[in-house]
C-alpha cells in the first residue's frame, strides 16, 4: 500500500540525482507491493490485526528516528491539531480496511478499487478544497470509476465484504490526501509524519490484544513477520528520499508501476489472475490516474 509524496516528511524537492530519485521512487514501490502480498500470504496464518500492529511498530519508529533528526519538535505545539488527528484517523482507516480486505480480496482487485483513491480525490476537490475541476478531468474520474465498475461488476466473484472494505480504504485515503493538501504549507513534514504514525499504532494496538496469534509464530514466520514491517519502513524511507530529489508531480505519473506489480504478484505468486474485464478496468483505472496526474503536473 504505498503513499504519495503528501504523506512523506520533507517531500519538497531538493537538489539531488533525478535518476537516482526515480529509481528510488521505484524501489519504494516494490518494497511497498512486496508488503501488500507478503501481509497477503501472512493473513492465511494470522489475525489482520496483529499483522497491523508489527507494521506501524516499524513505521513508529522511522517516525521518532525523524523527530530525533529533526531535534525533537514539540508535537503539542503543533498547529492544526484537530486537521492532524483525523489525518491520522483517516490513515489507520486506510491500513485497517486494506489489510482485513487481503483475507478475502485478490490482491491485484484488491489494488485497483484502492488506487481510485486519486480519482475520489479528484471528485471531491471542488467542495473541500475549492479547486476548478475541468471537464476534461471529470470525464477522466468517469472513465475509472467505469473501470472499477469493471472489476465488481455482478459476478466477478468477488467477497462483497472485501469489496466494500476496499472502497471505504479508498475513500478514506482520498480524504487524507485532501487533508494533506490543507495542510501543506502550515504544518512541518516530520510533525504531520509523526502524528499520522502514532496515532496509526494507537489505532491498530486497540484491537490487537483480541486477536494475538494461537500458536504464536515460530521463529521463521516472526522473522518474516518483522522482516515486512521492516520492509514497510525501507518502503517509506525509501519515498522520502525520492521526493528529495524529485518533483512530486514528476513522480506521481509512476505510482501506478505499483500496480503492475499487484498485478504480477497475483498473477504469479497467488495463482489468481484477473479475467479480461477486470484487466480492462485495471488499465482503465491506471489510464484515468495517470491522466489527471499528468494534468496536474502541466
Amino acid at each position: 500500500m504505498a503513499i504519495t509524496s503528501a504523506t512523506a516528511p520533507g517531500a519538497i524537492p531538493a537538489a539531488g540525482s533525478r535518476r537516482a530519485g526515480i529509481l528510488l521512487f521505484f524501489a519504494a514501490l516494490v518494497a511497498f507491493a512486496t508488503f501488500d502480498a507478503g501481509s497477503k500470504q501472512m493473513l492465511m496464518r494470522y489475525p489482520a490485526p496483529f499483522l497491523n500492529i508489527m507494521r506501524y511498530l516499524a513505521v513508529a519508529t522511522l517516525a521518532l528516528g525523524l523527530l530525533w533528526r529533526h531535534g525533537w519538535p514539540d508535537l503539542r505545539a503543533a498547529p492544526q491539531k484537530p486537521l492532524l488527528i483525523l489525518r491520522g484517523l483517516m490513515l489507520a482507516t486506510v491500513g485497517t480496511c486494506f489489510m482485513t480486505a487481503l483475507i478475502w480480496m485478490p490482491l491485484s482487485e484488491a489494488t485497483a478499487i484502492y488506487f481510485t483513491s486519486p480519482l475520489i480525490m479528484v471528485a471531491l476537490s471542488p467542495w473541500l478544497l475549492g479547486e476548478r475541476v475541468r471537464p476534461v478531468q471529470w470525464m477522466a474520474v468517469a472513465a475509472g470509476f467505469a473501470g472499477m465498475l469493471l472489476i465488481v461488476r455482478p459476478g466477478a466473484d468477488l467477497p462483497a465484504l472485501g469489496t466494500l472494505l476496499m472502497a471505504v480504504s479508498a475513500i478514506s485515503y482520498a480524504i487524507f490526501q485532501v487533508l494533506t493538501r490543507k495542510l501543506s504549507g502550515k504544518v512541518a513534514g516530520p510533525v504531520q509524519y509523526a502524528y499520522t504514525a502514532f496515532i496509526c499504532l494507537i489505532v491498530t494496538a486497540l484491537p490487537a490484544p483480541f486477536f494475538l496469534p494461537d500458536p504464536w509464530p515460530d521463529l521463521t514466520d516472526m522473522a518474516l513477520i518483522v522482516g515486512l514491517g521492516a520492509c514497510s519502513g525501507l518502503a517509506q524511507v525509501l519515498l522520502i528520499a525520492a521526493f528529495q530529489r524529485v518533483a512530486a508531480a514528476t513522480l506521481a505519473p509512476l505510482n501506478y508501476f505499483q500496480l503492475l506489480l499487484a498485478v504480477a504478484f497475483s498473477t504469479f505468486w497467488f495463482q489468481r489472475p484477473p479475467d479480461g474485464l477486470a484487466l480492462t478496468g485495471i488499465a482503465m483505472i491506471m489510464a484515468s490516474g495517470v491522466f489527471l496526474a499528468l494534468r496536474r503536473a502541466g
